[in-house]
């Protein structure tokens, strides 16, 4: 069976390195258990970045969606980049 990868699927992630970068999101911008976020590592569309990017989103109740786009793998994503946004 020939199977097609898609290069726009999201990528599993790393469990572990994934909550640490939700802990420092939390942390950095202030957030209370009510809002919700989330990780997800992706293939970049944009001419100007890397193959794979991590798109973060921040979702407060009744708000619209904070998106941060950091332009490195989930695995290479320091408590610095954080803070550089």
């Amino acid at each position: 069976m020939n199977r097609f990868a898609n290069p726009f699927a999201p990528r599993r992630a790393l469990p572990e390195k994934t909550r640490q970068i939700k802990a420092w999101v939390r942390e950095v911008c202030n957030l209370d258990d009510a809002v919700v976020v989330s990780v997800t590592e992706l293939a970049c569309r944009d001419e100007d970045c890397p193959d794979i990017e991590t798109v973060i989103g921040i979702m407060r109740p009744g708000e619209k969606i904070e998106t941060i786009r950091i332009h490195k793998e989930v695995a290479g994503i320091s408590r610095e980049d954080i803070f550089k946004r």
